[in-house]
Formats: structure tokens, C-alpha cells, sequence
């Protein structure tokens, strides 16, 4: 039987989550959804004295393998790509056999894009280019990835006037982001956590319409959920941008890619 999976959720293995995997499980399946725990892996975490977002991935292996025995839960890991990191992220995924490795950047020069501080001083030019530039030199250099997230990342907390990752105003770097993915079979993510809004939705469209014609075909859909109420959050919205430009929804097991649909 096929099923729909939301492929980010974050438990209390991560550092910014308290949620338990069973209000995850108990969520998905009122929906009728499985899900990928894809727990926070960010090595070099830049606010020296804060926690830090690394997890023992035999205790969470041990804690949550029972689970996945009924095959609506993956366990897999969202792993930070930095230069800094890529020898200890490639060895981190030799400790327990993840179902899926989910990449992304949630920092610029060392410095964390979840907080306002950080753009102060900056040019949004300057500063998107250089966040898609990493992105792209770290695809390549993680090719163990399977997926990367939220592409929008650095949207969602910019203190500029406007925000958006407008995929006309960045043509050139977005499309250097996406033909590394094809190039290295990384699928993209449509992450949903910017679904709510008709603009999100407006900025994001052109985008996985640009993926389609550099030939990428699947997708993951992922919440990025750190609390019970955003499992699922805008799946259907997802779900309709994905075929609105064929590209198919997959998920991960064992490291390889399980379509959702026929």
C-alpha cells in the first residue's frame, strides 16, 4: 500500500524539540501519514555557550528502531552542511544504518540565520548570494545526502524589508543550487512550514517549476514540525505544488528512495 509521509519531523532528540514520538506517530496517523524523524545534526554550532545540536545516534536508534517495525516511521537525520564539518558528518553516518539524510544551512559565516543579529549590516544581495553559493559547494561536497531542505531557509527570519527568496531576482544562484541537486540525484524538499501564506506559496512555485526543467522529478514533503499541531501542516498545499509541475513524492527507507504515489 502506498502511503503520503511527512519526511522532517523533529522529536525531543533534538535540541529545539520537546515533542515525543508517540504525539508525532498519534498525529500522523489521525492523518493518515508516516513519517521520517530527521533529528538536528549541526556540528560547529556557532553561539559558543548555548546548546548544542548534536544527538547520540545510538540512543536514538535504540529508542526509536521498535517503532519503525510497521514501516510508518523512517528514521533519518537533517544534517547541517558546513566545509567544517564535512569529514565528521560522513562519519556520524557510519554509527547506526539511518533510512535518511537530509541536508541543509542554517548558518552563514558562522553565524546562525535563526536570529535578526545576523543580517544587521548586510546586503540582501550580497547575503543570499553567498547562502546559495554554500548550498551549492556543500551539495556537492555531502554527496551522501538524499534530500535537501527547506531551500527558503534563510527567508524565514530576515530582517530585510523584503524577505523572499524571489527566484527572478536570483536566477543565476538558485539555478547553480538546482542543478547541483540534479547533477548529484539529491532530491529537493517542498518544506510546508511557508505554505500558509498565498505569498509563500507565489515565491516558492517558480522554483520547483525551475527543478522540473533542469530535470529534477522527485520531491519530499516535509513540516519541519517541532510540536504536535505542525505534523502535516499544509501537506495538501504541498502535495498540489508538487504535481502542478510532475514532480513525484517520494520518501526514504534504508537509504533508498520509495516513491508515495503511483
Amino acid at each position: 500500500m502506498m502511503m503520503y509521509f511527512d519526511s522532517h519531523i523533529h522529536t525531543e532528540f533534538s535540541a529545539d524539540s520537546e515533542m515525543k514520538a508517540q504525539d508525532a506517530l498519534h498525529e500522523a496517523e489521525r492523518q493518515g501519514l508516516g513519517l521520517v524523524f530527521t533529528e538536528h545534526l549541526d556540528y560547529d554550532y556557532p553561539s559558543a555557550g548555548t546548546e548544542e545540536f548534536i544527538f547520540d545516534p545510538a540512543a536514538y536508534w535504540a529508542a526509536y528502531e521498535p517503532l519503525r517495525a510497521k514501516g510508518n516511521l523512517s528514521l533519518g537525520v537533517e544534517m547541517g552542511m558546513m566545509a567544517s564539518a564535512r569529514e565528521k558528518n560522513a562519519a556520524f553516518l557510519q554509527r547506526v544504518p539511518f533510512d535518511f539524510v537530509l541536508g541543509s544551512i542554517h548558518f552563514l559565516d558562522v553565524k546562525d540565520l535563526y536570529y535578526p543579529e545576523t543580517f544587521e549590516g548586510h546586503e540582501k544581495r550580497e547575503m543570499y548570494h553567498e547562502y546559495l553559493t554554500v548550498m551549492r559547494d556543500e551539495i556537492y561536497a555531502h554527496p551522501f545526502i538524499n534530500a535537501l531542505a527547506h531551500i527558503d531557509y534563510i527567508a524565514r527570519n530576515a530582517t530585510f524589508d523584503n524577505p523572499e527568496l524571489s527566484y527572478g531576482d536570483f536566477i543565476d544562484d538558485i539555478d547553480t543550487v538546482l542543478c547541483a541537486l540534479v547533477e548529484t540525484d539529491t532530491v529537493i524538499e517542498i518544506n510546508t512550514r511557508r505554505l500558509g501564506t498565498p505569498r509563500g506559496i507565489k515565491e516558492l512555485a517558480p522554483i520547483y517549476h525551475r527543478y522540473h526543467e533542469l530535470g529534477g522529478r522527485y520531491v519530499t514533503i516535509g513540516s519541519d514540525a517541532h510540536v504536535p499541531a505542525g505534523v502535516g501542516c499544509h501537506y495538501a498545499c504541498a502535495h498540489e505544488l508538487a504535481h502542478a509541475f510532475d514532480l513525484q513524492v517520494v520518501t526514504f527507507r534504508e537509504r533508498k528512495m520509495q516513491l508515495c504515489e503511483t
